[in-house]
């Protein structure tokens, strides 16, 4: 466990950084003060250097006043911190002081250079109360979120209670504003995760939230049109139980509750047997001195095993399971032979491993990496083949026909072929998991299996409740939200495809897909939607030069954005936001990706737009620290961006009927997507080069103000990931040691 920084205050051991917000508050902090505490003591110093020791060490000490004001502030509203808030705050200030006088000019002579030993006692407070203090606005935001989620539980037992249309209309409402603040703290939190797979987790759980809050509105409204329908209350039952699940699994997350751990989440993958196999293998090299003969065979065994999710399975066919039997066979054969190397390079008391033992370390490896291309191979086959014919949706279809018809010997049959088709997602979803290449992918795959088997029942008993209720509009609409719902998750498995084939390819990008969480009046009681149109194959063929364009222009800007030393930049943060839904927009101009329909891609353009428009008032805040030359360009810049955004915003909200209007309009979309896109390109370049120009000296213990302006502000949730928000607000606490690098330098003096 990392220990304290510092020995004289009661800074807790073992803490660590979890989210970037603490990181990005404490490094530039680091750098500040080893700039201090490296100056060389040389017999002569100029007063250029004289004054530049000095304004570090005032800039230091007042920016911590500023810290120290909001940290006080924050325990005066949260009485059960207020001792420890205020002890760290103290000591803060105290350090700050320190390093103020420390600094001060005085007679010509700076006291840091001749008391070296009190500047690191002061900068090492100093570090330590910070941090201190972020950690404990960490756990404030940690107890905003369990707050919100106990909120949302009370409410949700209060629906699930209800008896009337009125009173439930009543507390939905209610429960959307909580799930609305619920998403906000959850959304930021997720995005200030450091770790992937938390984040995965996360994406997961509230994946499920925004899916389940429809199915509720419509699964409660179907149970009180019908009472005494036995399926309608099954129905209800699940998507209540499994909200419930998805809020404690938050919960779990942001306070690393035990029952959150990995070994319960992920079922041990191949790709991972294949990696710690392969390490093995290679460490031999330097195990020539071991007493003992290596397990290799048990552990190749072990990775044999698993494999036989693929070979036991019903669907593999018989030159697939031979394929991975021989390749298995061969692997077995390698390591064998790899064994017998090490044992006779230790008979002859080899120095290096043997010429022999390198060519059998070569073909073990070389083996069990054919073993996992075959395996990857089955997998994404049999993926690729099921999301053509689920594609079609036929049960589906069916099962609505024979609901609205009130057929139930038909409605029972078209159930026992979707329970057949959920079974092959499930598998499949394993499979992936299988051979998905990194541990989020993993984690995504068992969302998308725990998806597609709780889904699946969930249909059949929306159908079942149509049949018994043929000429029910709200028993029919209950289905349909069911049914969109598992179009989705085959949506969204085809996009993990995509990117499983990425990472074993080598060409795996950042590229992070953007969900959205519910708005207000998003899901209220009586919705109403416009009527969606598809675009026919000839008009999306007519788009893909518009799309390709679109894709290459937010592949450029990921670009852009990766130049950029600082990356929890307003500036960064949105232009990624914008370049990630762009993608999204160019997936719809090939039929692909989440937007299924031009009502969702003209949401999709009104939430750019907004977002494009922050991004401009973020330019403006930028532009302030400019000359007036510099500031004229990007004031034009600027400009362009805000009429393009206001542009896209309106054409977005203006109805439009008829199949040739709403094709226009989606070309109208795209093309200003892409001017905007084409302006945040040369924005982002033109503020990067100003910045590293300027350089401005800036204190980054700035950043829990901004922390604080942040939380009272209402941001638009934003969620990214293979689920996978934009703006981070919580702070949290990687290890000191690890991330705050500036501290070996100081312990070391």
């Amino acid at each position: 466990m990392a220990s304290s920084p510092c020995g004289n205050s009661n800074f807790d051991s073992g803490l660590e950084i979890k989210t970037r917000s603490v990181e990005q508050t404490l490094i530039p902090l680091v750098s500040q003060i080893t700039t201090l505490i490296n100056h060389k003591d040389k017999p002569k110093k100029s007063e250029r250097t004289l004054a530049a020791i000095h304004r570090v060490g005032q800039t230091v000490s007042v920016a911590v006043g500023r810290f120290v004001t909001v940290g006080e502030a924050i325990a005066t509203e949260n009485q059960e911190l207020k001792d420890e808030m205020g002890q760290a705050c103290f000591e803060a200030r105290r350090a700050g002081d320190a390093i103020a006088q420390l600094t001060d000019v005085g007679d010509g002579r700076v006291t840091v250079f001749s008391d070296r030993t009190g500047m690191v006692k002061a900068a090492r407070l100093l570090l330590s109360s910070v941090t201190k203090v972020l950690v404990l606005a960490d756990r404030i935001v940690i107890k905003q979120i369990i707050t919100s989620r106990n909120k949302v539980l009370v409410t949700l037992d209060h629906l699930e209670r209800v008896s009337t249309f009125q009173e439930f209309v009543q507390i939905f409402s209610q429960f959307g504003n909580e799930m609305v603040e619920f998403a906000h703290l959850t959304g930021d939190r997720q995005n200030d995760l450091k770790d992937e797979k938390k984040k995965a987790r996360m994406a997961a759980a509230r994946a499920v939230l925004e899916k389940c809050t429809m199915m509720l509105l419509t699964a409660s409204k179907t149970c009180l049109r019908h009472p005494d329908c036995e399926s309608a209350r099954i129905n209800k039952d699940a998507v209540f139980h499994r909200m419930r699940c998805a809020l404690e699994q938050v919960i779990e997350i942001v306070t690393e509750a035990r029952s959150c751990g990995e070994n319960k989440i992920l079922p041990a993958s191949i790709y991972n047997g294949i990696k710690d196999f392969k390490s093995s293998v290679e460490c031999l090299r330097e195990n020539l001195y071991s007493l003992s003969p290596p397990n290799m065979g048990s552990q190749l065994e072990a990775l044999v095993e698993r494999t036989e999710d693929f070979t036991d399975s019903a669907y593999t066919s018989h030159e697939q399971r031979q394929a991975i039997l021989g390749l298995c066979q061969l692997a077995r054969q390698d390591t064998q032979q790899l064994v017998n190397a090490w044992v006779e390079a230790q008979s002859v008391h080899a120095k290096e491993a043997t010429e022999d033992m390198e060519v059998a370390i070569l073909k073990t490896c070389q083996s069990v990496g054919d073993l996992r291309r075959e395996l990857h191979k089955v997998a994404v086959i049999r993926a690729t083949d099921l999301l053509k014919v689920h594609g079609e949706q036929l049960p589906l279809r069916a099962l609505k026909a024979a609901g609205a018809e009130g057929n139930l010997e038909a409605m029972a049959e078209y159930s026992r072929k979707l329970t057949e088709q959920k079974e092959q997602l499930v598998e499949t979803c394993r499979l992936l998991c299988h051979v998905s290449g990194t541990e989020p992918l993993e984690i995504t795959c068992v969302h998308a299996e725990e998806t597609f088997h709780v889904i699946g029942p969930q249909i059949i008993s929306a159908a079942q409740t149509l049949a018994l209720h043929p000429s029910s509009k709200i028993a029919k609409e209950n289905l349909e939200v069911f049914c969109e719902a598992w179009e989705s998750q085959l949506c969204d498995m085809a996009l993990l495809l995509r990117e499983i084939n990425d990472v074993f390819e080598g060409r795996r990008g950042d590229k992070r897909p953007y969900l959205s969480l519910p708005r207000p009046g998003k899901h209220s009681a009586n919705l109403k939607t416009a009527k969606a149109v598809k675009l026919d194959a000839e008009e999306q063929t007519s788009m893909a030069k518009l799309g390709l364009e679109l894709r290459l222009l937010s592949s450029d800007v990921d670009t852009e954005v990766e130049k950029w030393e600082e990356q929890e930049h307003d500036i960064v943060r949105q232009s990624q936001s914008l370049a990630s839904m762009a993608y999204n927009m160019y997936l719809f101009t090939r039929g692909e990706g989440l937007l299924k329909t031009t009502i969702d891609l003209f949401h999709q353009a009104e939430v750019f737009s907004e977002e494009g428009l922050q991004l401009c008032s973020s330019l403006r805040t930028f532009s302030t620290q400019l000359v007036d030359e510099e500031k004229s360009v990007m004031m034009t810049e600027m400009e362009k961006l805000l009429a393009l955004c206001q542009k896209l915003q309106m054409g977005a909200k203006t109805p439009v009927q008829g199949k040739t209007a709403t094709f226009q309009k989606v070309e109208s979309s795209i093309q200003t997507t892409r001017g905007v896109l084409t302006v945040v390109l040369s924005l982002l370049s033109f503020c990067n080069k100003l910045k590293k120009k300027h350089n401005p000296e800036r204190s980054s213990l700035g950043s829990p103000r901004d922390w604080k302006e942040r939380q009272d502000a209402p941001t638009p949730v934003k969620e990214e990931g293979a689920l996978n928000s934009k703006n981070s607000n919580g702070f949290g606490v990687k290890s000191l040691e690890q991330h705050v690098a500036g501290l070996n330098l100081l312990e070391n003096m």
